[in-house]
């Protein structure tokens, strides 16, 4: 089939045609033609707005297979980051059983491969995600793991930490670390300021956070390696990962898109799709992260999808599991929330080539005779999720009924088109 994508502007540094307004023929999943013509086509794709990028990768989504389906399968993750722009996906290894052999690997990979997404699986550092014993990293790499992490379980052991960045050197392996130092989350159900001290409810302090971000830099100096931290979220983490940087460290990060759309006073009390973890954090926290990201300190833009069911969610605020749905909001809520800060140039660039850059992989170029993995947007277009339309199994969001700036119009990917507007 030939697609024609009509009078779109391009985000990809990668291709010679870099903020041009051009013509795109895609046959069969192979970009044919870039440029101001109009060849015949089977379908033609054209609205104000539009716009096309490098397929989006999400470095931090959670799928329930296997084990857990009734939360997520692979096929509702596919759909649900179709419908949210990434047309690649590195899904944590907290399932159940852990993603920590080559089996486990293999099964993820070839389970998604007659879908429109690339589902990458991110190896367990230690087995069953304890913190103790190192998993066989080695084998997993070649088995097709694309980075190690413990995923929703964040490393405690200082000494686990060093023999996994010793270990990963063999073949320039990356570890992702949550930081957050446990005992001092214990309990904790928000932010720790003074809107948990009104509520009566158990703070996350920020020190849990920045401690073990400063511990971990200092473990990375001493080893040496590639450290990414996930899902920063206070202003002392993220001037550490600076300093980190500008003294030569081989170290990235990244936020949850969602991480500035609410700070510990405007969120709904005892709301449980507010409760996500790190929390929302404070004004002062949410302007180090707008900086962070417009100086280069956060390298990318994550979803933090944890999909969970009513039974899990529907409780007293205390006993709700943590987590909310975004791969089908990622960008929008990012786009909105960070309106004048970053400009839609910068805030693909989080979402595409900067997560490849991190994984080491491959940067799909927007040229002729080239795959087609794109993702198509509309940065201006307003719309409002509902749980109705999600394509996810659970529904646990605080954007539904929310008005959202920017919508994603589908993706090109594999040979497949998968689209959220009717033409």
């Amino acid at each position: 089939m030939k697609i024609l994508l009509e009078a779109v502007r391009i985000y990809n540094p990668e291709s010679e045609y870099h903020l041009q307004q051009q013509n795109i023929l895609v046959e069969n999943g192979i970009i044919r033609y870039i440029g101001h013509e109009k060849p015949e086509a089977d379908r033609v794709l054209a609205m104000d707005g539009l716009c096309v990028s490098a397929g989006w990768v999400d470095m931090f989504a959670f799928t329930g297979e296997p084990g857990l389906e009734h939360k997520e399968d692979l096929e509702s993750l596919a759909a649900s980051a179709a419908a949210g722009g990434f047309t690649e996906v590195v899904c944590l290894p907290n399932v159940q059983p852990v993603v920590q052999t080559k089996g486990a690997v293999s099964y993820l990979r070839s389970r998604s491969a007659q879908l429109s997404v690339i589902l990458h699986p991110a190896a367990a550092i230690t087995v069953d995600t304890q913190g103790k014993d190192l998993t066989e990293m080695i084998d997993l790499q070649q088995a097709g793991a694309v980075a190690f992490t413990d995923g929703t379980k964040p490393l405690q052991g200082a000494d686990v930490l060093i023999k996994a960045l010793q270990y990963l050197q063999l073949f320039d392996g990356l570890l992702m670390n949550r930081p957050e130092h446990t005992r001092l989350t214990e309990y904790g159900q928000m932010h720790e300021g003074q809107a948990s001290t009104r509520l009566g409810m158990k703070g996350i302090p920020a020190l849990a956070e920045e401690v073990m971000v400063t511990r971990d830099l200092q473990l990375l100096a001493y080893t040496g390696g590639r450290l990414h931290f996930s899902l920063l979220s206070t202003a002392g983490a993220i001037e550490a990962v600076r300093k980190a940087k500008a003294e030569g460290l081989q170290v990235t990060c990244d936020v949850a898109s969602y991480q500035v759309a609410f700070t510990d006073e405007t969120i709904m009390p005892f709301d449980t799709n507010y409760k996500v973890s790190p929390p929302f954090r404070s004004n002062e926290d949410a302007d180090a992260i707008r900086l962070g990201l417009q100086d280069g300190t956060i390298d990318a833009l994550v979803s933090a999808h944890m999909p969970h069911d009513t039974e899990a969610k529907k409780l007293e605020f205390d006993l709700a599991d943590f987590g909310i749905t975004n791969l089908e909001t990622a960008f929008a809520v990012a786009n909105t929330s960070l309106a004048g800060t970053l400009s839609v140039e910068v805030l693909v660039d989080k979402f595409s080539s900067s997560p490849r850059r991190i994984l080491k992989l491959a940067l799909p170029r927007l040229a002729v005779g080239e795959p087609a993995n794109l993702t198509l947007f509309n940065p201006g277009m307003k719309w409002v999720p509902a749980p109705e339309s999600s394509r996810s199994k659970s529904v646990n969001s605080p954007f539904f009924g929310q008005e959202l700036s920017g919508k994603v119009i589908g993706i090109i990917n594999k040979g497949q088109v998968v689209l959220n507007h009717t033409f």
